[in-house]
């Protein structure tokens, strides 16, 4: 029961009241891979770092993220905005072993990689980041730069 209050929570979190123009989060929507116009290749590591840090992309621009695990301990990427990513942490430290699957996550194993594909409809700064407990507030954080 737990979890099903977690999983609301989360809806409620990054639920329409977030959304612009229709899209599911304030920074765009889960995108078909194979129109990608760029792929971008982000290593994560156990130093708790993502290289690159910083990804600038155009607006409306189709996006693979290839997030590759170069670490021994669990990793992930996660998009979001700041404020949604600190709750997201906060949640993740109370519930470490919450499982949930969005297209704007990317959880990988050791040795592996995991894909995102995005189109960021907004301009701005957004941000991704390590949402395992620990991992969030050592640094595991980049940005992305939207050009109009």
């Amino acid at each position: 029961m737990k979890q099903a209050a977690v999983f609301a929570l989360l809806a409620v979190l990054a639920g329409p009241a977030f959304a612009h123009e229709g899209d599911p989060e304030p920074f765009g929507r889960a995108a078909d891979p194979r129109k990608a116009t760029r792929t971008v290749r982000v290593a994560m590591s156990d130093a708790f770092r993502f290289s690159p840090a910083q990804i600038t992309v155009k607006r409306g621009q189709v996006v693979r993220l290839i997030s590759v695990n170069k670490g021994r301990v669990m990793h992930e990427m996660v998009l979001g905005t700041m404020d949604e990513l600190k709750k997201h942490a906060d949640l993740m430290r109370k519930h470490p072993h919450m499982e949930h699957d969005e297209p704007h996550m990317a959880h990988v194993a050791p040795g592996e990689s995991g894909e995102i594909a995005w189109q960021f409809t907004r301009a701005g700064e957004f941000y991704f980041a390590c949402l395992i407990p620990g991992h969030f507030e050592a640094g595991m954080i980049g940005k992305i730069v939207v050009e109009p």
